[in-house]
């Protein structure tokens, strides 16, 4: 019988998940770039059956034309519950026949064609259960220089991460999953997580206290193709925020006594009250100055402040409001 390392070697079957919400022209740009991806991961042998599966969150099936659109060989499934909480947990139904898992989200593509087959490199090189990638921020216009002083949307706190390092939580948009491993560990996607975003965190650092190995992979790097709407600096601060309640919540949802809760909480009001009162100054300090970039900085860390105690106080940040998926 082969090992566990000989099976992460062999060829594997795919299930590329796209969860998508009315964002036809978003996921025809996903789809176009498709098919090289699969034809890279097919040729270094890294893949033997590849399925892409969309799972459409709106009611009105508006991603069905730009599915049948594409010509390719795509499941197509519509999630009539809304919230981006059961888009990935049908997403992890619906891949049950295969060996492996890619969550890559509609507003994204592929970096470079290598993107799956360096996915799959990683989980066979490192014996792993989970890989995640870098995901990077462009746009077709250069951003707000306010938003750009700011870092709103910088990833730099794994920037200098090597390919196989350990990692013991990660994002769902660019992200590998072994399915076994998620199946025998019965991890899902929590609900109360389903508007506030925090549901990636949660279900990855679960399987990580459940035994999954997690590396990251330096080179398969996603765009994130952030349309106007988002590029405002009122979009920017209450991401900032919302991001910052989540991460107290995960923690909380982790904690598995009520001292441990009690901990969390009282980290939470403290680094909220840091952040808070450093961004205060930074603020004043950028008006007397004149300078953009501590007016900048100091919004993102009273932002950060105010959703981390937010979080503490167990109160919800609705990123995702309205329904359907981010």
């Amino acid at each position: 019988m082969p090992t566990r390392r000989e099976r992460a070697m062999d060829a594997v079957s795919v299930a590329i998940c796209i969860p998508t919400f009315r964002r036809p022209g978003d996921l025809s740009r996903l789809l176009a770039t498709l098919p090289e991806v699969v034809a890279s991961a097919r040729l270094e042998e890294r893949a033997d059956e590849v399925a892409i599966i969309v799972i459409d969150n709106d009611d009105a099936e508006s991603a069905r034309a730009v599915v049948a659109a594409s010509g390719l060989d795509i499941r197509y499934v519509v999630e009539r519950e809304r919230g981006v909480v059961a888009v990935r947990n049908r997403a992890l139904d619906e891949a049950s026949g295969s060996d492996v898992i890619v969550f890559i989200d509609d507003d994204e593509t592929p970096a470079e064609p290598r993107w799956l087959a360096r996915l799959l490199a990683a989980r066979s090189e490192f014996d792993a259960d989970v890989v995640a990638g870098p995901v990077r921020t462009i746009t077709d216009e250069p951003l707000d220089p306010w938003v750009v002083a700011g870092g709103f949307f910088d990833r730099a706190h794994r920037a200098g991460l090597s390919t196989g390092s350990s990692v013991t939580r990660a994002a769902t948009n660019n992200l590998l999953l072994d399915r076994r491993f998620v199946e025998m560990s019965g991890v899902r996607f929590d609900p109360r997580f389903a508007r506030t975003g925090g549901e990636d965190s949660l279900f990855t650092s679960q399987l990580h206290s459940r035994g999954a190995r997690m590396v990251w992979c330096a080179e398969a790097t996603v765009l994130d193709h952030l349309p106007v709407e988002r590029r405002t600096r009122l979009h920017a601060v209450e991401r900032t925020a919302g991001m910052a309640n989540a991460g107290v919540r995960v923690e909380l949802a982790l904690a598995d006594t009520s001292a441990g809760r009690l901990i969390v909480r009282a980290r939470g009001f403290a680094a909220g009250a840091a952040h808070w009162l450093a961004g205060a100054v930074r603020g004043l300090a950028g008006e007397i100055l004149r300078a953009d970039g501590l007016r900048a900085t100091g919004a993102k860390a009273r932002a950060r402040g105010r959703g981390s105690i937010a979080g503490a106080g167990n109160r919800t940040r609705e990123l995702y409001g309205g329904g359907g998926i981010r």
